[in-house]
């Protein structure tokens, strides 16, 4: 079996790794022009960082970033609303882990090259089209940097993985649209001192009146101790302008809601003007799609499930799709038994991850304190809702998305 793989990020570049577990053969075809360390922090839950270990990756991952030791929910005037260990220190088999996009991308591109071999990953080809009979499947291409033809590739199976812009699933999905609902974010990297321990994932406020989701990402990255620390701003406004996703982040657009935030614990303001780099998003997703797989075409990762960016789950459910895809490749002779069995395991999982990703994410705990606080400093939080109901919140929303400790296995 042949397998064109059309997409060369986090779900791709697994995917070519775990077919080639298998003995399956495949060739990745990505747009960008060259495969670069780019992006800021992403992190991997313990169901992430099993299917990452499964590839061999695991102690590679985990000596390029940070262990997470807790997670810990403030409110916007900096005090403690709930915290819980996290990873191994929770009791999970597999630690969770505070990393660069960039570096982790590159991780995967290089054992794909390592495995798989030099020309396993063609760059700077972007696909345009996909055509289909009962023997097989044409992707036809164009090169990125100049919009020239490039020679068409046959493959017995395309796996479409090329995230939340995809061409070939807009050819299944004509009318199909992101959807916009008035949050867009910030994200930066900035050096500065360990924060309450350095091994702190942290969320502060509420998307209603400004939220920030910050963690360190790399280590010692200097000689004077400091940390590279990953930051969000995220703002909910009764507004349909997008961020632009190839834009640089502007301070006037944002910082003004964070200029007085300046805890015991943390100069977040600071810590904004600061930054090396800031880049703007809007948070998009898609609605659920029950059909993924057409004949000998399917979609993966964020071309078949895009979710908003809460709950550090999209790179977690790639790996997902990618082994499972995989395993059902490997145990189904006719290629389009495989693909369709891969839907029938995923599609609707993926579903509820996007639509709790919607409607109750991990910082819901931020949201609903707010509501029953008041937005106001609170003097015992006990009065308005217990420990208990907080961690029942945490605990349902990891359930739902696959990394519950039963789901993902103790030490």
């Amino acid at each position: 079996m042949k397998v064109a793989i059309v997409g060369g990020g986090i779900c791709g570049l697994s995917l070519a790794l775990n077919l080639r577990k298998r003995g399956i053969e495949a060739r990745v075809y990505e747009r960008a022009p060259e495969i670069k360390p780019l992006g800021v922090g992403i992190t991997l839950l313990p169901h992430a960082m099993r299917e990452f270990s499964a590839l061999g990756l695991g102690e590679q991952l985990l000596a390029a970033g940070i262990e997470n030791r807790e997670s810990c929910f403030y409110n916007r005037f900096g005090q403690l609303i709930y915290r819980e260990d996290r990873g191994k220190f929770a009791g999970y088999q597999y630690p969770e882990v505070g990393i660069h996009r960039g570096k982790l991308h590159v991780i995967l591109y290089d054992a794909v090259k390592k495995n798989l071999g030099a020309d396993a990953v063609v760059t700077d080809c972007e696909a345009t089209a996909v055509e289909q009979d009962d023997a097989g499947a044409t992707v036809h291409f164009k090169r990125t940097s100049t919009g020239e033809k490039r020679d068409s590739v046959r493959a017995d199976v395309v796996i479409d993985c090329e995230g939340v812009n995809s061409a070939i699933r807009k050819q299944f999905y004509p009318d199909d649209k992101i959807v916009f609902s008035g949050i867009n974010t910030w994200r930066g990297v900035t050096r500065r001192k360990p924060i309450n321990g350095g091994r702190t994932y942290m969320r502060v406020g509420s998307i209603n009146t400004g939220k920030m989701v910050i963690y360190p990402i790399v280590d010692n990255i200097d000689s004077d101790g400091n940390q590279l620390i990953n930051w969000m701003a995220e703002i909910k406004r009764d507004t349909a302008v997008q961020n632009d996703w190839n834009k640089p982040g502007d301070l006037a657009d944002f910082y003004p809601i964070y200029e007085s935030w300046r805890f015991d614990w943390l100069d977040v303001a600071q810590m904004i003007r600061d930054a090396d780099q800031i880049l703007e998003y809007p948070m998009v997703d898609k609605d659920p799609i029950a059909k993924w797989t057409f004949g000998r075409v399917t979609l993966a990762g964020d071309a078949a499930h895009p979710m908003y960016p809460r709950g550090s789950n999209g790179a977690a459910q790639a790996a997902i799709d990618a082994r499972t895809l995989a395993d059902m490749l490997d145990k189904n002779a006719d290629a389009r038994d495989a693909l369709k069995a891969y839907e029938d395991a995923r599609a609707q999982p993926a579903a509820k991850v996007v639509e709790t990703n919607r409607s109750t994410p991990p910082d819901f705990i931020n949201i609903k304190v707010e509501e029953l606080v008041g937005d106001r400093p609170f003097d015992n939080l006990d009065k308005y809702i217990s420990q208990d109901e907080l961690r029942a919140l945490s605990e349902n929303y990891k359930r739902v998305a696959g990394f519950a400790l039963s789901d993902v296995g103790a030490r």
